[in-house]
């Protein structure tokens, strides 16, 4: 079983949370790798009927065309997209305008139609996208692995990669006794890691996506060091898994390799939880809705920690000021969302997490760049 996922770039996220379209509608779906996807495609055609029913008062020729982009998922020339999913689907339309992310992340389904996009749940994946590369490096061998959750781990072709220490810098053995510029012994073997570390870190450059997939190293000391003082890679985990690479199954690495990314993960979220307690103290912390609106909107937020699956009706004036709606009355993404946009906007570091990894359990809470006026 593969998973074929389409993790979004910053800039994509960028343009996504730009649009302020005559309609547009965000849809999300929950997939299944293994389906044949009659279920995901009927579960689309509802969702795109319940978005277009939230537009109200626009364009018929807006409408039609807003239609006619998200039909094109719905042709039977879509085949074979329905039957090549993750575990969830988001797609986003307007009248001009059609785009889709499989995401390895579980995101509850949704369908918004509004004047924006709904792209909090989409930020999970960027918080803590649950695909991961894994590279197997020893002396005498290197293979990288591609993994998501439930599936098995896929090795990935990577062109012009060296394949052990001794050929990649010209040598019969990395024992070789000829001196390197008067190198000899650890000194010399060292050397020659390092040279095959910057060849392996080239080779990587040319397949890994660099936008927020973690890299995960299986390897012993001193090869381990000596990579990540040469990796330019931006998402290198800085845990590796123990032991020896070679002889072990694919299998086996990437289990444990999951196990190193949970736990960087949690160490990341408790020091993030730690940063909000100090920011506490210091009177620059928020978990009121309507005053982060505010503060979004000023750029004032720091680092926010959101609810991906919270709803909160209503809409944020150009000053930042909250008019909240009733459950159900309101076509927009939600004020959540749109102080999630703001802050994204200004800068803004967004933490997209479970409702009981928020500080204080709320839909939203955020550390601030400088403490209010009292």
């Amino acid at each position: 079983m593969t998973l074929y996922t389409d993790i979004p770039t910053r800039s994509e996220i960028d343009a996504l949370v730009q649009v302020d379209a005559v309609a547009a509608v965000s849809i999300y779906l929950e997939t299944a790798p293994e389906s044949s996807g009659d279920a995901e495609r009927i579960a689309y055609k509802n969702g795109v009927r319940e978005a277009l029913a939230q537009l109200g008062d626009v364009d018929r020729k807006d409408h039609e065309a807003l239609a006619e982009q998200l039909a094109v998922l719905e042709d039977e020339d879509s085949e074979d997209f329905w039957r090549h999913q993750a575990r969830s689907l988001a797609v986003f339309a307007t009248p001009t305008s059609l785009r889709s992310f499989r995401l390895p992340n579980r995101l509850a389904p949704r369908a918004v139609g509004g004047t924006r996009f709904l792209v909090m749940p989409l930020m999970r994946a960027v918080t803590f996208p649950q695909t991961a590369f894994v590279l197997a490096l020893a002396q005498g061998s290197v293979r990288l692995l591609e993994t998501v959750p439930d599936a098995p781990p896929r090795e990935v072709r990577v062109p012009d990669m060296p394949t052990d220490v001794a050929s990649a810098v010209g040598k019969s053995s990395i024992k070789d006794r000829a001196p390197i510029r008067r190198l000899q012994g650890s000194e010399g073997q060292k050397l020659r890691m390092a040279q095959f570390s910057r060849l392996v870190d080239a080779a990587l450059r040319e397949v890994l996506p660099g936008h927020g997939v973690p890299l995960v190293v299986a390897a012993t000391e001193p090869l381990d060091s000596i990579f990540r003082a040469h990796c330019r890679y931006p998402d290198l985990v800085p845990h590796s898994v123990p032991g020896n690479p070679e002889g072990r199954g694919d299998g086996e690495l990437v289990t444990e390799a999951r196990t190193v990314l949970d736990g960087w993960y949690a160490d990341r979220l408790e020091q993030e939880k730690r940063t909000f307690a100090e920011r506490s103290e210091q009177g620059r912390t928020s978990i009121d809705v309507a005053e982060l609106a505010r503060f979004a909107t000023r750029g004032a937020v720091e680092t926010l920690f959101v609810d991906i699956d919270a709803e909160v009706p209503g809409h944020v004036d150009p000053l930042g000021e909250v008019t909240f709606a009733a459950p159900d009355t309101d076509g927009s993404s939600g004020v959540v969302d749109e102080i999630a946009r703001r802050a994204w906007l200004s800068g803004a570091r967004l933490l997209a997490v479970r409702r009981e990894d928020v500080p204080q359990g709320g839909d939203v809470a955020a550390t601030l760049r400088y403490a209010p006026p009292a």
